[in-house]
């Protein structure tokens, strides 16, 4: 009878010392640190899912003691308004494209990869410049001591090739659509002003509303998914691609230098991983997105796509070199890193003429043109 009483005593002074010492532990854990960061992007819009997407990762690669809160356009500031509300702490950090702060300096353009690639660059080459080429460095430098933003910025959204727009009504040359309203934004809205076109410069929600107002003839915002989230295909009937003003434009992630500096190594390096797969997760599944939209703006909505007129992608392009050059004249930091980025391409766009076969090669011989004879499908194995 002792010995069991004694057993039992024991157990009860385990059970107690194992409760007291999981709730010393619990009490000893710290509280996960929470970054609040806003986007530029409706709350409804694939661009946000890639914010979500990299919350979720940073969540789950820290095993919970790091967060971000990743809101929408609008939830603290104006959609336009997150980097200056980055730099003055107001947020930790954002979710935007740099081309939105051309107003501060023209160079901003180039850390989002637009116009022209740069220099017939893809997604992957522009990430290579970014962390092989020395652009990453450049793109730090340029926010902390050209226009004096108190922020580390990153590579996280590859959403290109976009789209050349929406019309009301068919473009055949140049001459079609000079004079026509058209949203466009940042330093693309100056080159088509150079064109012809009159453009209105507002947030992707705005978009839909100004269009079925009349205030605009014509909109930009990203293709597929995206305008089809937007309703943009029952609001027009003319849909143009491809377009060489964001072949392969790349969003960004803002962080407060400050913050940034607070976090412990191991949780930055969580950061820079979580970026990169971000960046690859989302876009591929944006792809396939793009893809079933296109479809169903056909299907669904009697949306023609169209193919943009060479004569109109050509004028944009010669536009575009000679802004840069004017640019480069009088902005020493836009020449850097313009000249960066094309002894980059130098190296990469040209190689791929010998290394990669022609998309339209073997796209054409499964999936010919309307009209074409398809290949014959693979005979199935005997058995």
């Amino acid at each position: 009878m002792r010995s069991s009483m004694l057993k039992n005593l024991a157990l009860a002074a385990a059970v107690a010392l194992g409760v007291n010492a999981g709730a010393q532990a619990q009490q000893a854990a710290p509280a996960p640190r929470v970054l609040k960061m806003q986007s530029t992007w409706p709350a409804s819009s694939s661009l946000q899912e890639n914010f979500k997407l990299l919350a979720d990762r940073v969540d789950k690669m820290t095993g919970g003691a790091l967060k971000i809160e990743a809101m929408a356009g609008g939830q603290v500031v104006p959609a336009f308004e997150v980097l200056d509300a980055t730099n003055k702490k107001v947020i930790d950090g954002a979710h935007s494209v740099a081309y939105y702060w051309v107003g501060k300096d023209k160079t901003a353009t180039l850390f989002a990869a637009t116009p022209a690639g740069p220099f017939g660059m893809d997604n992957m080459d522009f990430l290579g410049w970014m962390y092989e080429g020395g652009g990453l460095e450049m793109y730090w430098d340029w926010y902390q001591n050209v226009i004096k933003m108190n922020v580390v910025a990153f590579p996280i959204m590859p959403s290109g090739p976009q789209a050349f727009g929406w019309f009301k009504r068919p473009i055949k040359d140049l001459k079609d659509f000079k004079g026509m309203k058209c949203r466009q934004t940042g330093i693309v809205a100056e080159i088509f002003q150079k064109m012809g076109m009159s453009t209105v410069n507002m947030p992707g929600g705005e978009i839909a509303a100004a269009a079925q107002r009349g205030v605009i003839d014509c909109a930009e915002w990203v293709g597929g998914v995206e305008d089809l989230r937007l309703g943009l295909p029952q609001i027009y009937k003319y849909h143009y691609l491809p377009g060489v003003h964001e072949t392969s434009v790349v969003a960004e992630l803002l962080i407060n230098a400050d913050v940034w500096k607070s976090l412990p190594v191991y949780q930055q390096e969580v950061i820079r991983s979580a970026v990169t797969d971000t960046y690859i997760r989302w876009w591929v599944k944006w792809q396939k997105q793009n893809a079933d939209a296109l479809e169903e703006m056909r299907t669904k909505h009697g949306t023609q796509i169209l193919r943009t007129p060479p004569e109109i992608l050509t004028a944009f392009l010669k536009a575009w070199d000679e802004m840069a050059v004017e640019e480069s004249a009088k902005n020493p930091y836009f020449k850097k890193v313009l000249e960066s980025q094309r002894a980059y391409a130098a190296k990469v766009v040209p190689a791929k003429r010998f290394t990669q076969v022609p998309y339209s090669f073997i796209a054409n011989h499964y999936f010919p043109p309307e009209g074409a004879k398809p290949a014959a499908k693979p005979a199935a194995a005997k058995k």
